[in-house]
């Protein structure tokens, strides 16, 4: 079985700060992570993704995302957020088990 959980329904942050958006999986296997954003009247578009390699993945529109096992989490980070980051935010995960 495998499940991601984001706990927050809305972030606000102001034009700026620093943008965070958490995301925490559960897997039986080795964790796959991703995370796609979809703009107002637009498709699902791929931000990021975790394999494997190093923990700290660096995506697109300056976002970034860091895979932490101990805390079976992959929180999706922007050091300064835009308006345009007004968005809805998907985590996926895909167990490799």
């Amino acid at each position: 079985a495998q499940s991601v959980a984001q706990p927050e329904d809305e972030v606000t942050v102001a034009e700026g700060n620093p943008l965070t958006v958490k995301c925490t999986y559960s897997v039986s296997g080795n964790p796959y992570l991703f995370w796609y954003i979809q703009y107002p009247n637009e498709g699902l578009q791929f931000l990021l993704k975790y394999i494997t390699g190093d923990n700290l993945v660096k995506g697109s529109y300056g976002f970034e995302a860091e895979f932490n096992k101990s805390q079976t989490s992959f929180h999706l980070k922007k050091p300064s957020a835009l308006v345009s980051d007004s968005a809805l935010y998907f985590c996926a995960v895909r167990d490799t088990h």
